[in-house]
């Protein structure tokens, strides 16, 4: 395995430079690292700015090696026989302002096991390319298509890398939404030739907010799965509904009352069984004087669970709740 390293750089240092900093940092480092052979995406959305990440592999917690993205600066898949700190390293680069494919170019050429790596990188601009080692496991290929770029090894068969290409470029929605298809176009056409373990999506903002756990729209791991694209894409639903979630939150915190009923019934409707999602909502009625219209949805969660009821008792003394005696006496008759 190999390690990260710091790597020290300004956008004044030539190219050649890069190159011999890279090659000596990774001389050391000729066996190939542990294989992550895959298929992934890297994608920028050009109408929000958003970039993002996707993959599926037949190997174990493919997310905790392969995608990388950071706000501002640019995405990166590494694979194949994986070396990690193409993500960091190109990232590093990509914040000091060289492009996706610079940056590429600069990590190969001080990597002595560039013939077994398969690497994608894009910046926040768009500019985007990709590697394939001539030593890659067949079937193995990528396509560079206008801000986005599909990769893959070891795969059933050829068609995989322009079947998500056809499918990222054909689909209609979000990033995640058209990564996410992507994915699927690849196993539909025989996908890893080993099969499928794990998948992982992450999406990150078009601007960039200097707090990384804001920029994150997206950050999914599925690590052991018998389905691991559809348990990804429930994962998408799920967070979908939070984010849904903390607008609302942040809607009352702004007393834009309506905006934030709006956004706790959109999160609702995406996952209409999910006790704690209805609760909250149903809170943030009796906090906005609506004790009335707040009852069904209480009435529905402490019918899932009757802890939701004890909880209850407790929210006022926290602030969460009005303490009033006859306001939670009402709220907790409906638990019967």
């Amino acid at each position: 395995m190999r390690l990260f390293f710091a790597l020290l750089l300004t956008i004044a240092v030539t190219p050649a430079l890069h190159s011999q900093q890279t090659k000596s940092q990774r001389q050391k480092f000729v066996t190939p690292p542990r294989p992550v052979h895959t298929f992934s995406i890297v994608a920028r959305d050009p109408a929000t700015g958003e970039l993002g990440v996707a993959v599926q592999s037949h190997w174990f917690s493919v997310g905790s090696i392969v995608p990388w993205a950071e706000a501002g600066v640019g995405a990166v898949a590494t694979q194949s026989f994986v070396d990690p700190s193409y993500g960091k390293l190109g990232l590093d680069l990509m914040r000091t302002g060289k492009s996706g494919p610079d940056a590429l170019r600069s990590l190969l050429a001080g990597d002595d096991g560039r013939d077994v790596r398969q690497v994608a990188m894009i910046d926040t601009h768009g500019r985007v390319d990709a590697w394939t080692g001539k030593n890659d496991i067949a079937a193995a290929g990528h396509f560079v298509g206008k801000n986005f770029s599909v990769q893959a090894n070891l795969m059933a068969n050829d068609k995989v890398w322009p079947a998500m290409a056809q499918a990222f470029e054909s689909t209609k929605g979000d990033l995640a939404d058209r990564m996410l298809a992507a994915l699927d176009a690849a196993q539909a056409v025989g996908g890893d030739i080993r099969g499928r373990q794990s998948a992982a999506l992450i999406v990150v903002t078009g601007k960039p907010t200097g707090q990384s756990w804001k920029d994150r729209l997206f950050d999914l791991r599925v690590d052991d799965s018998s389905e691991p694209l559809q348990e990804l894409r429930r994962l998408v639903t799920l967070q979908r509904a939070y984010n849904h979630m903390n607008a609302g939150d942040l809607a009352v915190e702004h007393k834009d009352n309506e905006g934030a009923l709006r956004e706790y019934s959109a999160a609702e409707r995406l996952v209409p069984d999910n006790a704690e999602m209805i609760y909250w909502h149903a809170v943030a009625l009796v906090n906005m004087g609506r004790v009335e219209e707040s009852l069904p949805l209480f009435r529905k969660v402490f019918a899932m669970d009757k802890n939701w009821a004890i909880l209850t008792r407790r929210l006022p003394k926290s602030g969460l709740l009005p303490d009033d005696q006859k306001v939670i006496a009402r709220i907790l008759s409906v638990a019967q």
